[in-house]
């Protein structure tokens, strides 16, 4: 994805030329003596404020509390609910989505902003078509890449959006398709200010929209500074009701040991991702809860088809006979850890449990690349992410352990990796040949997995088809489950679908993992969630820690995984 980085940067200066100013505000209006301020140790850096221009869980989380969805999931689970549509009609033949809107629905406020309406149907058609349409005038805004929307194939899907009247949107799509409700309950499903964007566009600032968002969520946002915290302030006026907590702060700290300090000095009320080895301390800390989501996740290893000698399926199937999958869930995933043979995970439906996983036999192994002209083996990059991640706690211990399992095949890897959000850009832009990556569900459908990041669509450059794996025949079963109501029906297509895969190897499946979370005891009203989202809305404090704990400030990381 040629530039992306280079805008990335930008958007960072530009937030920090925008979010310094806040927080110097900030501190000049700051919240009551008695306010309830609720901190989060988040594990990185969202690369932007805008759900619609996010693909990772930390982008996700920082969007939750401000925007709200048409249809959201009930907490704790997949099952859609009413959220800023109060009720929705679909047509027979499934193709025609008519959403009542709920009356009275704030926007939030900000220092440039003034809402003069509440929520309608204008902002719902604003915020699809941003997204939908090449030549609106906000697609371009921020880069305009909106990689998760086109992914889904929502580009071709979507025939029209329309407001009936001021509280009623009629979404018509090009065929029936079974995953658009849960699609559009992700994040790239938030409803933005129409008004709030003619603004700033009127002022010729259109990226503030980006940078400084407003929505209709229990939190509206005050100020970001990179790689130290995220502010925001409970919104009075939500429809939802008033929440518990005066302020929510995400304090950024990407290394685990860290996060677990805070928490335990009361510096952070919460911090998901513990290292597997702190489990037990937490568990029997009497000022702390060890929360457990068996989570809906994968972590891989993503052989890039299009790049030799990965386009050769005998290499593919030596590197899958060679790893020690067992041994790595064991010595870094820990009681969470299930070794994974498919792309689904195995509490998904659809998943298939006859799946036959490659022996591990590292003899046949080297048969194969001798087969394929490497007798002596080859050397390559394996890349592995620097932070710790659902999917994978310790990218660097797995990459090392990969390492010494393909050294006994004549494979001899050199370990990459990047800043987060430069890792990330590398993956979506198919630079790597051999790299750990994965993925959380952002909704309860198998197509979330198997169409997303094994579709033909995604494999295009800045998809999320890492592996860039093009079959046209898996492509057609997953398309095909995709367009019938009947789970059953869909069920029998992707095991079909995961057959290929299996037979194809354009992953590795490493692991599925249950996520951990420690939070202080003073914390209510807090669940775990399958989609791997850390929701605030609802959540209080208990106690003499009601008040809360110090502002963040930053503190040495050291590499992932170290103690500082």
């Amino acid at each position: 994805m040629p530039g992306t980085e280079r805008r990335r940067g930008t958007w960072y200066r530009a937030v920090l030329r925008t979010a310094l100013p806040l927080c110097a505000a900030l501190a000049l209006t700051t919240l009551p003596a008695a306010a309830r301020t609720l901190v989060f140790c988040s594990e990185g850096n969202p690369e932007s404020l805008n759900p619609q221009l996010v693909t990772t869980t930390t982008g996700m989380d920082a969007a939750w509390p401000v925007f709200d969805t048409l249809v959201a999931f009930e907490p704790g689970t997949t099952t859609i609910r009413p959220s800023l549509a109060q009720s929705w009609t679909i047509s027979p033949d499934g193709r025609d989505y008519t959403f009542s809107l709920r009356p009275g629905v704030a926007f939030h406020r900000n220092a440039r902003f003034k809402p003069t309406r509440p929520l309608s149907a204008e902002d719902v058609v604003f915020s699809i078509a941003r997204q939908w349409r090449p030549d609106h005038p906000f697609h371009p805004v921020s880069g305009g890449q909106y990689a998760y929307f086109r992914d889904l194939g929502l580009p071709d899907l979507i025939e029209a959006v329309e407001a009936v009247d001021p509280r009623t949107v009629r979404i018509r799509l090009r065929e029936a398709d079974a995953t658009f409700l849960p699609n559009i309950a992700m994040a790239l499903g938030a409803i933005q200010s129409a008004e709030y964007a003619a603004t700033l566009m009127a002022a010729g600032e259109p990226e503030r929209l980006d940078r400084e968002p407003i929505g209709t969520g229990p939190f509206s946002f005050v100020a970001f500074q990179p790689d130290i915290a995220l502010r925001y302030r409970a919104f009075p006026d939500y429809w939802g009701g008033r929440q518990p907590i005066d302020a929510l702060v995400f304090s950024i700290t990407p290394n685990a040991a860290v996060r677990l300090a805070k928490v335990r000095a009361g510096e952070c009320h919460l911090m998901p991702f513990p290292n597997p080895a702190d489990l037990e301390a937490i568990r029997t800390d009497p000022a702390l809860t060890l929360m457990r989501e068996e989570e809906l996740n994968i972590g891989y290893l993503a052989l890039n088809v299009t790049k030799p000698p990965f386009d050769d399926l005998r290499v593919r199937r030596a590197i899958a006979m060679a790893i020690d999958k067992a041994a790595i869930v064991a010595g870094v995933y820990g009681p969470g850890g299930t070794a994974a043979r498919s792309p689904l995970p195995p509490n998904l439906w659809g998943h298939d449990a006859t799946l036959k996983d490659p022996p591990l036999d590292r003899p046949a192994a080297q048969k194969l690349l001798a087969e394929a002209g490497f007798p002596s083996g080859f050397e390559a990059e394996l890349w592995y992410p620097p932070v710790s991640r659902a999917y994978n706690p310790n990218g660097r211990r797995v990459a090392d352990m990969i390492q010494a399992d393909l050294a006994r095949i004549g494979v001899r890897l050199r370990l990459m990796t990047d800043e987060w959000a430069a890792y990330r850009a590398k993956m979506l832009a198919g630079v790597p040949a051999m790299a750990l990556f994965g993925w959380t569900a952002d909704n309860g459908d198998p197509d979330n997995f198997l169409g997303v990041l094994l579709g033909c669509v995604p494999a295009r450059p800045g998809g999320s088809n890492v592996a860039r794996w093009c079959d046209p025949a898996f492509d057609a079963l997953v398309t095909r489950a995709r367009r019938l109501p009947d789970q059953a029906t869909r069920a029998e297509l992707y095991r079909q679908a995961q057959e290929i895969f299996a037979r194809e190897v354009p992953w590795v499946p490493i692991a599925h993992s249950a996520v951990f979370l420690a939070a202080r005891r003073e914390v209510t009203g807090y669940r775990m969630d399958p989609l791997g989202r850390h929701l605030f809305r609802g959540v209080g404090l208990s106690g003499a820690d009601a008040r809360g704990g110090p502002e963040p400030r930053p503190r040495p990381q050291g590499p992932p995984g170290s103690v500082p």
